[in-house]
């Protein structure tokens, strides 16, 4: 019989975090829970939070096993990273990140991504390169992800590069009880 897994990816934009998400859904096959989902509506409009928190805490209730990709620390953190058998911590530098969202804009450019809502076409502005190169990785943020480390460590897998990336990908076992 195979076990419970349950994996919470969080980290800096562009990261890697839905591919990630979705690789260990499938290797799994477990459910996914992409967080910009719960968010945003199409168009990009904000779903209201008690809404968003109630989707939340639904799909955590309803699932033995489940990865969740993304930070939201206003929708069940805590419960997610208490309940994580693993937590991906992703920290890719800030120019690979910016590289890799623009390698995904030309791919999805115009369209929604498959962990993005519907309707939420793929775009660029000044305002989301700011955040990935200095907002969304100020001292605050990364003040964060070393709280998360300290906090659950023996739970957590730190991913700096895409080297790490694909040897954690190569290195997941197949049966959820061995990790």
């Amino acid at each position: 019989m195979i076990g419970t897994m349950r994996i919470s990816v969080i980290g800096l934009t562009g990261s890697g975090k839905s591919t990630l998400t979705r690789y260990c859904g499938e290797h799994y096959g477990i459910p996914s829970l992409y967080l910009d989902t719960v968010q945003f509506l199409p168009g990009w409009r904000s779903r209201p939070i008690d809404e968003q928190r109630a989707m939340v805490s639904r799909f955590l209730d309803d699932h033995e096993s489940w990865v969740i990709d993304g930070n939201y620390t206003n929708l069940s953190y805590r419960r997610r990273l208490n309940d994580s058998d693993l937590i991906v911590v992703m920290l890719f530098n800030r120019w690979v990140r910016l590289r890799r969202v623009l390698m995904r804009l030309r791919t999805y450019h115009g369209r929604s991504r498959p962990s993005m809502t519907s309707g939420c076409e793929e775009r660029m502005d000044a305002a989301f390169v700011w955040w990935i190169l200095h907002q969304g990785c100020d001292a605050a943020h990364m003040q964060e992800y070393r709280d998360v480390m300290r906090d659950y460590g023996g739970s957590v897998v730190v991913v700096r590069n895409q080297r790490e990336l694909d040897r954690l990908m190569a290195t997941l076992p197949d049966d959820p009880c061995s990790c």
